[in-house]
């Protein structure tokens, strides 16, 4: 498709900004934000200065730690705690196998003495009933009463003064127990339990599974929990951080900052668009919408550098925005590919069937991992251009049509690997199309569930881009949802200074 039709597509981009900063908007939300309601207690307040000690950080780092735990379990369904082992060569793994190799020798000789010593073995015993015990639920009084009776250290340390202690005995009832508390999944591993004779690596391989079992049971509360953590969530979240905000009253400066930025970048385009119109009233005061400032603010985040902290509001979503971004990234340069190769050499594939997808298929492996600092993107682009002049000269062999001459395949190759270049009109003009389609999906009621229109250019991408975005407008509009409140006084703040310093309504205009 023909570059020019970048005029189009800024022309709706202006008619969009301009519905979205409407009059109404902004009368409705200087009422909203200059109200005083300060009577409803559920509207968050900043806290005024104060010292902070290290246990209130440290209230606030816990308070933090539960929150993000809480946000992820909600909302990513595959969360889960996995057991991982340390590498064996690495340090910490080979101090950990040595450390465990001496104590289980050592135990193992205290058994092979005459008569043996069972110390040790009584007080794994003990470790392992406590372990036992916190698997059983609330209610299930008989098997924790067998567990204590069969467990009781006191008496296994009277049999032990009589060398008559079943340690066998002993360690076959708690396969037992087991087998009958564990999940499916760990049917074998207790079938091999039962297999294992020498008692120091029956006692080993048992807290090998018992470990398996308390991430099992994690996970099982975890899945549990979720349905719970997904009605509450949005109210959970919010009280957590006005906690956090309470204990550490500088818990909103970056997204503060984050806000004011979008505020002046606002206020810069207004003031272009005033001096190109001759009759504009330039001593008016500008009058700018809060909803769309914060779109802009969310917006940014899409070209954010996550070498840089990211605004308090949103360190929850870090992982998945900045996926979000890396994707986005990969979606752009595979436009830019299939614009490039349609605009010098569409005439010779128009009639060759899904020849822009074929592009992205071969592109896509190629742009793997583009976002690792080990990356060459310049030489996957010289790849890329290499693979598409020898599958349009293949495609045109196939029909009987002269094959790209040196020339174009010179110039089709490094129009591709320019692409990486600062300011490339190619990449600048796809980037423009991304961020208008991003701009109209928020600016969409957080109800609707159709797609906006995609623009020229990206239709290549429009499965991919429609996913991506549907994953945006998701953690946007949840992130309204939670802090829009810290958000309402942040902007009425810095919007009109000269407002009555009231608290900001729960329910806000930021949809």
């Amino acid at each position: 498709m023909p570059l020019n039709d970048d005029q189009n597509s800024d022309s709706d981009s202006s008619r969009l900004s301009e519905s979205t900063a409407s009059s109404s908007d902004s009368e409705y939300s200087r009422q909203s934000f200059n109200s005083d309601s300060s009577s409803k207690p559920s509207s968050p307040a900043s806290s005024p200065p104060k010292i902070i000690t290290f246990d209130e950080l440290m209230a606030a780092a816990r308070n933090l730690t539960d929150l993000t735990l809480a946000h992820e379990i909600a909302v990513n369904a595959n969360f889960c705690i996995k057991h991982e082992d340390l590498p064996q060569n690495s340090f910490a793994g080979t101090v950990k196998q040595i450390v465990h190799k001496a104590f289980w020798d050592h135990l193992e000789s205290e058994l092979n003495e005459d008569p043996p010593e069972y110390e040790h073995a009584i007080k794994l015993f003990e470790e392992i009933k406590e372990i036992l015990l916190s698997f059983l639920t609330p209610g299930a009084n008989r098997i924790q009463n067998q567990i204590c009776e069969v467990l009781d250290t006191d008496l296994i340390r009277q049999q032990a003064e009589h060398n008559a202690v079943d340690i066998h005995g002993l360690a076959n009832y708690i396969i037992n127990t087991m087998g009958k508390l564990c999940a499916p999944v760990r049917d074998n591993d207790i079938k091999q339990l039962k297999a294992t004779d020498n008692i120091v690596e029956l006692l080993r391989q048992i807290f090998r599974v018992l470990d398996l079992m308390k991430v099992d049971m994690a996970n099982y509360t975890i899945q549990n929990l979720r349905p719970y953590l997904q009605r509450n969530l949005v109210d959970y979240e919010r009280t957590k951080f006005q906690e956090i905000l309470e204990e550490t009253p500088s818990a909103l400066d970056l997204t503060t900052e984050w806000i004011k930025e979008s505020i002046e970048d606002e206020l810069s385009s207004v003031s272009d668009e005033s001096s190109s119109s001759p009759g504009a009233d330039s001593s008016s005061k500008p009058i700018i919408s809060p909803t769309l400032v914060l779109n802009n603010s969310y917006l940014k985040l899409l070209q954010w550098d996550y070498r840089k902290t990211i605004p308090e509001t949103l360190i929850t979503d870090e992982v998945r925005l900045q996926e979000l971004r890396e994707k986005l990234n990969q979606l752009k340069i595979i436009a830019c590919v299939c614009l490039i190769t349609n605009n010098m050499v569409g005439a010779a594939i128009v009639d060759v069937p899904d020849f822009a997808d074929q592009l992205k298929r071969i592109s896509v492996p190629l742009l793997e991992g583009m976002n690792k600092k080990t990356f060459d993107l310049k030489e996957a682009l010289n790849a890329i251009g290499v693979q598409i002049c020898s599958k349009v000269n293949r495609s045109l062999t196939e029909r009987g049509l002269p094959t790209l001459n040196e020339e174009m395949q010179s110039n089709l190759m490094g129009q591709i690997a320019h692409i990486v270049e600062e300011n490339n009109p190619v990449s600048s003009l796809i980037d423009k199309r991304i961020q208008f389609f991003m701009r109209s999906l928020l600016a969409l009621p957080s109800f609707q569930k159709c797609m906006p229109t995609m623009p020229g250019g990206l239709s290549v991408i429009q499965t991919e881009m429609e996913f991506v975005g549907s994953q945006y407008a998701s953690i946007v509009n949840f992130n309204k949802q939670v802090y829009g409140p810290f958000y309402a006084n942040i902007l009425r703040k810095l919007l009109f200074p000269e407002a009555p310093m009231g608290k900001a309504e729960t329910e806000t205009p930021i949809n």
